[in-house]
């Protein structure tokens, strides 16, 4: 860096409460570290934020010494946007604080802040908000990009769920977003990522849910991938909104309980997830087992958080991630086999293929009601490929991209901007439908400089 930085760093160390990490820090490979290890950028600065003030600072200092800003929250982000090279990284990552009003049924949550940490809080009065499924996520990145898991069905996206927000425009203004102030802005940071500012503090509404719940696992043999694809698109028309059922299609993890000769086989996997009365539960999940043969079942009662960690192991951060992601209004044949075609062709045992179910409360919704557009999806499918060796780039990356071609014909409109990588650029606008250019006009009055552009970029 040059004097006159090293001089402003100096400063910038005095104003913010939080650290200032440069490349010379013991540390600084930690913290520059995220999840998808695709993803190798080295800041010139990080600063990991204490409080909102912190992160105004660090605007200012960015903008006044004209570095590249990111930022990460718990840095999950598929596409990695959460660093940069030879910017500044916004590290909100230490802050995580969860505050919950079980009266007034309300969460107060900050950018930092892990699914772990808001079901965590929440499930002590025995509530929650549709999250996703993976308790490392970061509550901001999901959030603004709409947000869904096992309870959309029931209470909507995660953004359905939003009632207000703090967050530090680009000007540095501090501003509170709601319906009924900076409602412009409320309505486009509602799936319109990071374009607008960087949010300091989420307020959720909150839902009588657990603290237990009915879920588990049905585990298939591959050789029925057909079949137990088939009737679960039919049992998708009229399952209730309290029950949920995703199918993943990978190779068979140890489970315990499945036979050892069936580990890391190619299976079909019905994850089950059920809020509400037990024993209806019990008997609407009754004829999923009759879709095949199963090799083992897991289901029963236990902790809302428990089942909100259940896939964490086989999502730890450290590998090669690279997803590809389609929205459907209805499960053809035709997507069917391409699924069960590309599913037998893993190119690693990490990789798999999900069909998640999102069919209900959101698709009541009007489109232009929040920036998320598409509420016609039922479900979104995603191709997840990784891996841990960068040897393995190529036909990882090739498999994923080849399905991603397969299924778009079958496909409704659209993107969900959290699935999307860092090249996919080209979709940004689709994802949007008809809102897009109303993004665009509240993009120009907010950041007109597009100082935030390390996202799915909407230009101004």
């Amino acid at each position: 860096m040059t004097t006159l930085l090293n001089e402003t760093v100096e400063r910038l160390k005095t104003n913010v409460k939080g650290h200032v990490v440069l490349p010379h820090d013991p540390n600084y490979d930690e913290v520059r570290e995220i999840w998808n290890a695709m993803i190798d950028r080295r800041p010139a600065v990080i600063v990991q934020c204490a409080e909102a003030d912190d992160v105004r600072d660090a605007i200012a200092f960015a903008r006044e010494n004209g570095l590249e800003i990111s930022i990460r929250g718990a840095g999950h982000n598929i596409a990695g946007n959460a660093v940069c090279d030879n910017g500044l990284m916004i590290d909100l990552s230490t802050m995580t604080n969860v505050r919950i009003d079980a009266h007034k049924r309300r969460a107060y949550v900050e950018p930092g802040a892990t699914l772990a940490d808001f079901d965590k809080a929440a499930q002590v009065h025995g509530l929650a908000t549709p999250v996703g499924i993976n308790s490392t996520t970061g509550i901001a990145g999901l959030t603004l990009g709409g947000g869904f898991g096992w309870l959309t069905r029931k209470y909507g996206l995660t953004i359905d769920n939003l009632v207000s927000a703090e967050a530090i425009t680009a000007d540095g203004n501090k501003i509170r977003t709601s319906e009924n102030e900076n409602a412009d802005l409320f309505w486009a940071i509602r799936g319109g990522g990071g374009n607008f500012g960087i949010v300091t503090e989420f307020e959720f509404a909150l839902h009588p849910v657990g603290p237990e719940i009915l879920a588990g696992l049905i585990v298939f043999p591959f050789s029925q991938a057909k079949q137990v694809l088939t009737q679960y698109q039919k049992f998708a028309e009229s399952a209730p909104e309290e029950l949920n059922v995703w199918v993943v299609l990978r190779k068979a993890p140890p489970l315990p309980f499945l036979p050892v000769n069936v580990h890391g086989k190619e299976v079909v996997v019905l994850a089950v997830f059920y809020v509400g009365d037990i024993v209806e539960g019990e008997k609407l999940i009754e004829p999923l087992r009759s879709f095949g043969d199963a090799y083992g079942e897991h289901i029963g009662v236990q902790p809302y958080v428990e089942w909100q960690q259940a896939f964490d192991p086989l999502l730890t951060r450290g590998a090669r991630n690279y997803w590809k992601s389609h929205n459907f209004t209805e499960l053809h044949d035709g997507v069917l086999d391409a699924i069960a075609e590309f599913a037998s062709k893993l190119p690693s045992p990490q990789c798999e293929i999900f069909i998640g179910f999102i069919a209900g409360a959101s698709n009541r919704i009007s489109p232009d009601a929040t920036a998320y557009y598409h509420r016609d999806a039922k479900f979104v499918l995603n191709v997840h490929g990784r891996w841990d060796d960068v040897a393995h780039d190529e036909i990882g990356i090739a498999w994923a991209r080849e399905f991603f071609q397969a299924s778009a014909p079958y496909a409704s409109a659209g993107a969900y901007v959290n699935f999307m990588t860092e090249e996919e650029g080209d979709r940004v606008a689709a994802a949007y439908g008809s809102n897009y250019d109303r993004l665009v006009q509240i993009k120009k009055r907010y950041d007109p400089q597009n100082i935030f552009h390390l996202n799915q970029n909407i230009k101004p």
